[in-house]
């Protein structure tokens, strides 16, 4: 008897608990989803099958447009929601949509405006994360916003509290989470390069490093068995450890003005792809572990391929993406270029179902085939109007994209 009404408290208890949690709401993500800056895997690359190739000479379908505002943030999308950020007159904004239908559920005032000579607002693209949504804006201003209301969670002031230098074309990079920790590219004072917060309510974790920012941001790979964060910054490229922040291994890497922004590539098992522009190159590095000492040295370097602020993407063995305006492939494994397509300028792409998912510097859309073989394309139509930097966002067969002026979402299943 005893043990029955110990075990009946127990059951109680449980479903007292479970009353409890669920009664939060909680967001819970879908396969196809693309919660952050690059995607799923901060890669470029979706996972999604079926993907539109084809289509008549009005282009994919519309699904819905609305107006956006400066800047160049790219599209989060998670739980049927889509976020993104922009800036109006003076003020820039977290803004939150329902990414079937449009319409807006909510706008976040983050802070000012940034007003540059390369365009105004916002750089880097929100992350979302369970029931909160992570934003960095041109200020170095880093925001929690809850992903159901916009209201604030916390929020750190990196060029205040830490001595974050804002670059000359404003702060780009975009943050991720691992584990209990959000990872964060702050270019502070002394040992303050990169930090890790707590993030459910922004407390500091660790710092380390002594660099400036560039505008790329931060990936995670397994080397020899071991975990790092992959930092790209003004200097060069930096291997570090999840846990504390210790420094692995360094690569120097200098660009005009400190213009390190596509994002690094991890080619498995150890080596890593980094480009730039101003004249600078490509380069692939291996690491390798000695003991408990981490080196890296360059397999191949050349010019062939000049990243300037739009990332590339590895498919197969090889590397899909811009030499500045012109769209190139080349192997991984030599840097050999492979072919190259004009006619989209400085354009942005992604990958997905074997197929690269262009947009052209002032609103060109395509889709051509991943191959080394040669340059070719299904489909091309022109979806958007003036400088379009924003990278496209695919997420359970909607193709979102933006420019300054406007935001669609266009049908891109079959």
């Amino acid at each position: 008897m005893k043990y029955s009404t110990y075990l009946l408290g127990i059951i109680y208890l449980g479903l007292a608990f479970s009353a409890l949690v669920y009664a939060r709401p909680v967001l819970r993500g879908h396969p196809d989803d693309w919660p952050q800056w690059r995607g799923p895997n901060r890669d470029g690359i979706s996972a999604e099958k079926g993907i539109l190739k084809s289509w008549d000479d009005s282009g994919p379908e519309t699904i819905w447009r609305v107006a956006s505002g400066d800047g160049y943030a790219g599209i989060a999308v998670a739980n049927g929601r889509l976020f993104t950020a922009w800036g109006e007159g003076r003020s820039a904004y977290l803004v939150c949509y329902d990414a079937a239908t449009g319409k807006q559920l909510w706008k976040t005032k983050l802070g000012a405006n940034s007003f540059l000579d390369q365009g105004n607002g916002p750089r880097a693209t929100p992350l979302v994360d369970g029931d909160l949504v992570y934003m960095i804006d041109g200020f170095a201003k880093l925001f929690a916003v809850r992903a159901q209301s916009g209201d604030v969670a916390w929020q750190r002031d990196l060029e205040r509290e830490y001595g974050s230098r804002v670059p000359r074309w404003g702060y780009s990079s975009s943050p991720m989470v691992l584990g209990d920790k959000l990872i964060v590219t702050v270019g502070g004072k002394s040992d303050y390069a990169y930090m890790a917060f707590n993030k459910a309510n922004g407390a500091e974790i660790w710092h380390a490093g002594n660099d400036e920012p560039g505008y790329s941001s931060p990936i995670l790979v397994t080397i020899a068995g071991t975990q790092q964060l992959i930092f790209f910054s003004a200097s060069g490229l930096h291997g570090v450890s999840p846990a504390d922040g210790t420094i692995f291994w360094k690569y120097g890497w200098r660009t005009s003005y400190d213009v390190n922004a596509a994002n690094p590539i991890f080619i498995g098992p150890d080596k890593i792809f980094i480009s730039s522009s101003y004249g600078t190159g490509a380069a692939v590095i291996q690491i390798s572990k000695n003991g408990n000492q981490f080196s890296a040295e360059t397999v191949w370097k050349n010019r062939i391929m000049k990243n300037h602020f739009n990332s590339s993407v590895l498919w197969k063995g090889y590397i899909y993406g811009f030499d500045n305006g012109i769209l190139k492939c080349i192997e991984a494994q030599t840097g050999e270029e492979m072919w190259k397509a004009r006619g989209f300028q400085k354009g942005q792409l992604i990958l997905a179902d074997g197929h690269l998912i262009v947009l052209g510097e002032q609103g060109m859309l395509a889709v051509a085939e991943a191959t080394p073989k040669a340059y070719i394309e299904r489909a091309r139509s022109k979806v958007l109007s003036g400088r379009c930097w924003t990278m496209p966002t695919l997420a359970n067969g909607i193709l979102f994209v933006r420019n300054q002026s406007a935001m669609l979402a266009l049908k891109f299943s079959k």
